[in-house]
């Protein structure tokens, strides 16, 4: 029971993932080319840019500015809200063959925002569910535009980095400061707190695995993921804290490689 949100999680991941192949849709990817070192650079360069982002919210923490830490994960969320409703209400749209005003659009993905923020400010009945939504399209839409070996050694990297991170990093002492103060960045289940980061790799990886190597692949990493998170729960109970990454990115990696290269 322990992982039945995260499963929720990856299913909106999921169905995120069918929309991008169902649909004609392009993605325009700003990752370097897939040849050479490109592969090795996009991970270095998207692992730093995570570490970059904690730090500067670690030191916004410990300084006590929380109103505008606040403010400031408030504007990116309504951004990333309002980008994702826009574009999977396109995506949805275009597969279904119907065509709606851009205004209808529009008005629908602000009123989507405008509840999805109010909700995570002021942690409504709903917040649960809101986050696992936002980590499974915006895991979903990495996944999809994010080439297959750039994913791969990403997630490789995020998970090393996790552990670093955690036990010497600024994610360990954001953690220690009190989560309550990041409306949207976390969700506890059971006493256990899970970092909105860890749904969207999560999902990142099983939707690459999906797009990539098909549903056998997909469903075995899933289950990997889902293996991987239960471990991390369970160290999480004895030592109070623990990376969600590595056990989760491992076991779904090598699940869902193992699956395609069998069939």
């Amino acid at each position: 029971m322990l992982v039945v949100p995260i499963l929720g999680s990856l299913v909106i991941s999921v169905v995120c993932g069918v929309l991008f192949l169902k649909s004609e849709v392009q993605l325009t990817s700003v990752m370097l080319p897939e040849t050479g070192a490109g592969p090795w650079a996009n991970a270095v360069i998207f692992v730093l840019a995570s570490g970059l982002g904690a730090t500067m919210i670690y030191v916004l923490l410990k300084r006590g500015v929380l109103r505008f830490l606040r403010f400031l994960m408030g504007a990116a969320f309504s951004v990333l809200t309002f980008s994702l409703s826009l574009l999977y209400s396109e995506l949805v749209l275009e597969i279904v063959g119907f065509e709606v005003p851009a205004v209808a659009v529009l008005a629908l993905a602000s009123v989507v925002t405008v509840f999805a923020v109010a909700e995570i400010v002021r942690r409504g009945k709903f917040y649960e569910v809101i986050v696992l939504v936002f980590g499974g399209a915006t895991g979903s839409l990495l996944g999809a535009s994010i080439p297959v070996l750039s994913a791969v050694l990403i997630l490789l990297l995020l998970a090393v980095y996790d552990v670093v991170a955690v036990f010497r990093g600024p994610v360990g002492k954001i953690a220690s400061k009190g989560l309550e103060h990041l409306p949207g960045a976390s969700f506890t289940f059971r006493n256990v707190h899970v970092g909105l980061g860890d749904l969207t790799f999560y999902s990142m990886l099983v939707t690459r695995m999906l797009l990539s190597f098909g549903w056998q692949a997909c469903v075995a990493a899933t289950l990997g993921v889902l293996a991987g998170a239960y471990l991390s729960m369970k160290m999480v109970e004895r030592k109070g804290i623990f990376p969600g990454l590595p056990f989760s990115v491992l076991l779904g990696l090598l699940a869902g490689l193992i699956i395609f290269a069998w069939m």
